[in-house]
């Protein structure tokens, strides 16, 4: 007991120094002390589960230059004095799926940028989120269609790229929309990653990237009549846009929290293994391939991270991916006493959950059966949040000021 006490508390602490290394306050002020922004007067636009810890860096390294700005993020994300003491106006939208406040960001970010001075400078600091926090969709789209679109497109297993790629569709802002708001306006962005491949195209649906073959890579998906109808209008909307945007700085990534994660291991004096490949696909499957990994590995620290996908019933229960895994792996676990996992998302939230994700070890199944639950129907009615709390092991950081996707972190003694 006193080793497997040992490993969870070493877990949290190793976790806890990657959620550091990429932290949005720390990567923003690295960024413009590195490359610093020069000229005259500022305009901050922020958005995403980042944006503030983002948006207050950039105001420290600025200074009396920031001229005022635009902060979109989710509702638990914000401190709405912080923000306003700095002149930066403040706004929530949804998420997982986009909400009447995501609409009005949409509308107050356009309206925002085209009264901005041609001189102006406008630095965008973009974060996982922001793809449903802020949004304007083609003629013809409301609230309930746009709603109706990610419930589907979040249950449909389909990878990020190409949920991603149907937003950008039907949307005037995403794939590139954006830069017709921004115009002749210098602009500099950073970004933390929170997709696979760092693609700056997918952070945030690319609202500085264009999308070159966008009717192409939605053409092979397997969608809804309705769904497909939308995407055919909304290609058919957007015409043709610019060919380039600014460049993107990625500030932070997965790979930036796995270094971090490593380093603290080895100062921890564990052998360290870190899994190159990322993890995705089914997230039930991905938790017994990690567990038997880690089982069939050396003692010491083993670190992982992705995005794994989870196709939900019609009736889903409490819970989201990193949970998912972590209750599959803690089958493949059970009866071993010399290891544990955790896997939780950088951002501190799991699906439409508060909680981050969970930390199991081989004891984790004998506590769900002690409380009278089935771990098995569990994944099947994807409640694995419902029987991680039963057996005390989910994780809750409260936000983070970051998202670099998912982190999975193993122990074996």
């Amino acid at each position: 007991m006193a080793e497997v006490a040992y490993a969870r508390r070493l877990l949290l602490e190793v976790f806890a120094a990657a959620l550091r290394a990429v932290q949005g306050r720390a990567v923003v002020g690295q960024a413009l002390a590195t490359r610093p922004l020069h000229g005259g007067s500022v305009w901050i636009c922020a958005i995403g589960k980042a944006a503030q810890s983002m948006a207050r860096s950039a105001c420290d390294a600025l200074g009396p230059r920031v001229v005022g700005g635009l902060l979109i993020t989710k509702p638990g994300h914000l401190d709405h004095t912080a923000p306003a003491a700095l002149g930066i106006e403040s706004l929530l939208g949804g998420h997982p799926v986009p909400d009447a406040g995501s609409l009005a960001a949409g509308r107050r970010l356009i309206c925002a940028l085209g009264a901005l001075p041609p001189q102006t400078e406008v630095l965008f600091l973009i974060s996982g989120g922001a793809s449903s926090l802020v949004d304007v969709p083609i003629a013809g789209l409301d609230l309930a269609d746009l709603r109706r679109m990610n419930q589907w497109l979040l249950g449909s297993g389909l990878p990020i790229d190409a949920v991603n790629r149907v937003r950008k569709s039907v949307s005037r802002i995403k794939g590139g929309g954006l830069l017709g708001a921004l115009g002749d306006r210098p602009a500099r962005v950073l970004a933390i990653s929170d997709v696979p491949g760092d693609d700056p195209g997918v952070i945030g649906s690319g609202l500085l990237v264009p999308e070159v073959g966008l009717a192409e890579g939605v053409a092979g998906l397997d969608l809804p009549t309705w769904l497909s109808a939308w995407v055919e209008r909304g290609l058919a909307e957007r015409g043709p846009l610019p060919t380039r945007g600014p460049q993107i700085e990625l500030v932070a990534t997965l790979e930036t929290a796995k270094f971090a994660a490593a380093e603290a291991g080895r100062r921890a004096g564990l052998a360290v293994r870190v899994d190159s490949q990322p993890v995705e696909g089914d997230a039930a499957l991905a938790g017994r391939r990690l567990a038997r990994a880690l089982l069939a590995g050396p003692p010491g620290l083993l670190i992982a991270g992705g995005e794994t996908t989870l196709r939900l019933p019609d009736a889903p229960g409490r819970g989201g991916r990193n949970q998912h895994l972590a209750l599959a792996a803690a089958i493949e676990l059970a009866g071993h006493a010399d290891a544990a996992l955790l896997s939780a998302g950088t951002d501190g939230t799991d699906g439409p959950t508060d909680d981050a994700g969970a930390l199991i070890d081989g004891a984790t199944l004998e506590r769900i059966q002690d409380a009278g639950l089935d771990a098995a129907d569990g994944l099947h009615r994807a409640d694995s949040g419902t029987l991680l709390e039963a057996s005390g092991d989910l994780i809750r950081t409260g936000p983070t000021g970051t998202n670099v996707m998912d982190l999975i972190l193993g122990w074996r003694g």
